[in-house]
């Protein structure tokens, strides 16, 4: 069982392809930057690359911090905004290739579902696939 919901999954593997990572700096300033992103249903996690990552600030804050918040959205005509958000626990793994891993914690979704028109659905997760 995947902390994620069917509709979430569908949503993220249908071509979303920029994110925007957010992390804390040492002094307590937010640091949102776009970066891409893969789901990897192997391990329930959101895994992202990218051209010399282990040298830039996101991949720093993750290293010190050890937590990240990734928003993946996009709005349909005529204004139907959609998305999900990921918070929790993140890694920044050097070896082999670089990579932050951010296993989630709390999942938020909206507009993913006809019937819910921009209702969000915030959930803890913690601990669901542990439980599997």
């Amino acid at each position: 069982m995947s902390v994620f919901t069917e509709a979430e999954i569908e949503y993220m593997t249908t071509q979303r392809i920029l994110g925007r990572l957010a992390t804390v700096g040492p002094d307590g300033m937010p640091h949102v930057a776009p970066v891409g992103w893969h789901l990897n249903l192997g391990e329930d996690t959101i895994d992202i690359g990218g051209r010399s990552l282990e040298q830039t600030k996101k991949f720093r804050d993750v290293a010190r911090t050890g937590r990240a918040t990734i928003v993946i959205d996009d709005v349909l005509p005529p204004w139907r905004p959609r998305g999900i958000e990921i918070r929790g626990r993140a890694e920044a793994i050097a070896h082999p290739s670089p990579l932050i891993r951010i296993h989630p914690e709390r999942v938020i979704g909206w507009g993913l579902d006809d019937n819910e028109r921009g209702q969000r659905n915030a959930r803890d997760v913690r601990g669901i696939r542990a439980a599997t």
